[in-house]
């Protein structure tokens, strides 16, 4: 039985679509109205520099020529290149100065997404896979900053220039000019007809790019499982399927969209067949040769506008899906964020006190119930339990990762929930058994804690917890290049260099969280010193599976049953031959 492919889910917007998604993103081109309007002004002059030259030829036809004035055809003629000049310039103006603005857009909407990303909860990015939440930062914002920019610009333009021809059509003929607008109800009648349809293959479009993008940024971080399980078949043969989704959306949402070309061609040339019609046989008197030259020309220059907003509209619908998803994200709620009248925490002493602390992940599912305990400053305490026991969620709820369902969290008499976030976590480190590494030099990373870090503080950081010791033996020592996710750095040394990440940072409080999980036996009695060293004087909270290693903490707290079921030192709980005791000697006896 084939497995279930969860990258096939699409999503769905919370809301439909209204203009006030796009009324929003004005906040965008608002900020660029300068230099937008003078690419508008410097499009209209040069469409109406453009628009005179049916004019001239009119002139030319039906005096000039005639008259045999060789000296005015020589100055008409000097007049339209000097036009014609003109408007190549004013458009190459009007496209760099476009160009910078689409740019700029670019920057600022992928900015406010990527600074709102860093304020969402964990809960965000633990139900969504990475890959459809990268594809809105880059690929979508790149779709939608055209239409921020040179779509807005390029839709007014159009429009003001069928005001333009329309003015100089009914200036030449009136009759004429009636001949060309009969076709325009019945492309109007068009395009609205299957807007429905082109927003939701568009939509459609979207779902399936984002479901593709997820799946190839999943299996590119699981290639090593993948070649070990000998999934590559399985694999290819879901990609396909996405890939084949993706290419099969877009296939229908270009018939829908190339509905409206077809038709503007089609009624543009008949409408063109006509007006010879009318001019030259149903024209009493008929008009002119320069006339009909002239609304000849005039009416092929009506229609390109036609066709470019149309071909604007499709790109309109065809954006719309993306600007949805992007905005969707946007407001997506900052469930974690500091109050109105939130204040800078003092530095920290470190006393913790919990107050009967009440937390769940889902409604009515208690994971802590009622907790309350005190560490002393200084205090090095142990968090013991069964999996899923709460261990985590404790540390978590101190770097207000989470809030409460109820009770308070206090850190020298302060409530976390009434300091800035910034001035509770850069006084605390915190180490997760997941020991994520970033691209860059092997000094980078461990002055992610503490970009300030000198030189002797990193090698001090990197000595206690042995990181040093595989630094030697690189060429260029903590210059190093490490590429993403860890390179050539195996399991343990990943971990040894987070560690050292956090050390530097000196915090207040420091949580290790399974922090030696992957460190070599022999390298864990190193790193077991250092720690010891480091504990001293500064408050902390260690969870570890390997009991042996949270032996001198100065509290052990078994965590259980959504509360603490025993509290004491290591031969305090050991004498009470209680659950600690029972998970104590059957780690012994594993050995």
């Amino acid at each position: 039985m084939a497995q279930r492919n969860k990258f096939d889910i699409d999503e769905t917007l919370e809301t439909p679509f209204s203009l006030s998604h796009l009324k929003r993103s004005f906040v965008y081109i608002k900020r660029h109205r300068v230099k937008m309007i003078k690419a508008f002004s410097a499009s209209a002059l040069a469409s109406v520099l453009s628009l005179t030259l049916p004019m001239m030829t009119r002139r030319v036809l039906d005096v000039t020529v005639p008259a045999k004035d060789y000296g005015e055809l020589i100055l008409i003629a000097s007049a339209a290149l000097v036009f014609i000049l003109a408007s190549i310039f004013l458009m190459r103006y009007r496209s760099r100065t476009m160009t910078e603005v689409g740019q700029d857009i670019v920057y600022e909407i992928r900015d406010d997404l990527f600074t709102h990303m860093q304020q969402l909860p964990f809960t965000y990015y633990d139900n969504r896979p990475h890959g459809k939440i990268l594809v809105r930062v880059v690929q979508y914002v790149n779709n939608v900053s055209n239409l921020l920019s040179n779509g807005i610009i390029d839709f007014i333009l159009e429009i003001m220039n069928l005001i333009f021809i329309i003015v100089f059509m009914m200036l030449t003929s009136v009759k004429l000019s009636l001949v060309i607008l009969a076709g325009l109800p019945i492309l109007f009648g068009i395009m609205f007809s299957i807007k429905p349809a082109q927003r939701r293959a568009w939509q459609r479009v979207s779902n399936k790019n984002s479901n593709l993008n997820a799946y190839a940024a999943e299996s590119i971080n699981g290639m090593r499982i993948t070649q070990i399980f000998t999934r590559e078949a399985e694999n290819e043969r879901i990609f396909k399927k996405l890939a084949n989704a993706s290419r099969t959306s877009h296939f229908r949402a270009g018939l829908i969209a190339n509905t409206v070309n077809p038709a503007v061609e089609i009624i543009s040339q008949i409408i063109f067949a006509f007006l010879y019609v009318v001019g030259v046989l149903w024209s009493v008197p008929m008009v002119s040769v320069g006339v009909i030259a002239a609304m000849g020309n005039y009416s092929w220059r009506f229609w390109q506008p036609i066709n470019r907003l149309s071909a604007i509209y499709n790109d309109f619908m065809n954006t719309i899906a993306y600007l949805e998803r992007i905005f969707e994200m946007m407001d997506e709620p900052v469930l974690i964020a500091d109050a109105e009248d939130a204040y800078d925490m003092p530095e920290m002493a470190g006393e913790v006190v919990f107050d009967n602390v009440t937390f769940a992940y889902e409604p009515g599912v208690n994971v802590l119930e009622n907790l309350s305990f005190t560490v002393s400053p200084g205090m090095s305490v142990a968090l013991v339990g069964p999996t899923g026991a709460g261990k985590t969620t404790i540390v978590n709820l101190l770097s207000r990762f989470y809030d409460l369902n109820s009770g308070s969290i206090k850190i020298d008499g302060h409530d976390i929930s009434e300091v800035t976030l910034y001035s509770l976590r850069s006084q605390m480190g915190i180490m997760l058994q997941d020991s994520f590494v970033f691209s860059g030099t092997i000094a980078d990373n461990i002055r992610y804690g503490k970009l300030t870090a000198s030189q002797e503080e990193l090698e001090r950081a990197a000595a206690a917890v042995h990181v040093d010791e595989f630094t030697a033996k690189t060429e260029k020592g903590y210059e190093t290049e490490i590429k993403e996710r860890g390179g050539f750095l195996s399991q343990g040394q990943k971990q040894l260099l987070a560690f050292a990440r956090t050390i530097v940072a000196e915090p207040k409080i420091l949580i290790l969280d399974e922090a030696t999980s992957s460190i070599d036996t022999k390298t864990e009695l190193y790193v077991q010193e250092s720690i010891d060293r480091l504990l001293h004087g500064r408050t902390s909270f260690i969870i570890a599976h390997r009991l042996s290693t949270i032996r001198s903490c100065d509290r052990i707290m078994y965590i259980n049953h959504g509360g603490i079921t025993e509290y004491g030192t290591h031969d305090e709980l050991m004498a009470k031959r209680g659950d600690y005791y029972n998970m104590y000697t059957s780690q012994l006896l594993e050995l």
